[in-house]
């Protein structure tokens, strides 16, 4: 009657985390991220951890059009792995990631087809879009995402880092908005988080305005790091030990508390409080049931 409580419970997130318009449907079916990706590498490597892994490292982890699809098909099966408790995020190879695949996306930013002004607008915008939820997937699953940075995170790869929710890096790390430099603005999410992850907007205009680089230690410094380590193997091993230690608490509590962390960044304290007391009243309407359903079948 326990186990039936405690579904009931994260059935309940899930609803209100629906209401908010930032759900994934959480812990609903059986099974894992088990489908093949072309970009992604998933695995199990403790219990109710699972790592997802950039895995284009010839590529330089370079974002091309198949991984856009597969991040988020592959959140949206972890947001529903009864068996998955926390996400750490890595990249393969030399570095983190360079970003977007230039060459394999041109055709669809820099050369769309047909000679309509306003159909290329159209779909440039849908495409955008579907970018920008790419990594909101990320956002919206209630498993918390810690993310182990190494070498360069560029473009692309800094709008990913800013939608999770615990960033860890190597000393040699850094990291660049390098959208300016190709006369582009940020698109898919860096000039909305960052400045909430960092916190000093002035830092956030210089890098996103410059396009200089932010290494490790100022990373560290300004936030939007919580830890540097010397190297990757020390980095992911911090990872999946802090994964651990997430995974060993209530999967209620765990994702309550993301759910809660996340709406309040977005609202006002008074909203998050009334949001807080909203969960904790339906948690307790679904104790009450439990117990009393408990008191009728013995």
């Amino acid at each position: 009657m326990l186990s039936v409580c405690v579904r009931s419970a994260l059935n309940s997130y899930r609803g209100l985390w629906l209401s908010t318009q930032v759900a994934v449907r959480a812990m609903s079916s059986s099974g894992g991220p088990t489908s093949p990706y072309s970009t992604l590498a998933i695995s199990r490597p403790a219990e109710s951890v699972t790592h997802v892994e950039l895995n284009r490292p010839d590529k330089r982890n370079a974002m091309n059009r198949a991984f856009w699809r597969e991040m988020v098909e592959c959140f949206t099966e972890i947001a529903e792995d009864p068996d998955c408790r926390v996400v750490v995020f890595s990249g393969a190879g030399k570095i983190f990631s360079a970003g977007l695949d230039l060459m394999d996306m041109a055709d669809n930013l820099l050369q769309p087809e047909g000679d309509d002004t306003a159909r290329i607008s159209w779909n440039v915008k849908k495409l955008i879009t579907q970018y920008q939820e790419t990594f909101s997937a990320i956002e919206k699953c209630p498993k918390p995402v810690l993310v182990a940075i190494h070498g360069a995170c560029v473009g692309g790869g800094v709008d990913l880092i800013t939608a999770c929710d615990i960033r860890l890096c190597t000393q040699d790390a850094w990291f660049q908005v390098k959208e300016v430099d190709i006369g582009m603005a940020a698109d898919v999410g860096t000039l909305q988080r960052l400045p909430k992850v960092i916190g000093s907007r002035s830092l956030v205009n210089e890098l996103a305005l410059t396009g200089r680089k932010l290494y490790a230690d100022e990373a560290k410094s300004s936030g939007l790091v919580s830890r540097v380590f010397p190297d990757k193997e020390a980095m992911m091993a911090g990872a999946l030990e802090m994964a651990g230690e997430i995974a060993a608490r209530s999967p209620v509590a765990i994702q309550g508390t993301k759910i809660n962390l996340v709406y309040s960044r977005d609202h006002s304290v008074a909203e998050g409080l009334h949001h807080m007391v909203r969960i904790h009243s339906s948690l307790t309407r679904l104790a009450m049931t439990c117990t009393e359903t408990t008191s009728l079948v013995s």
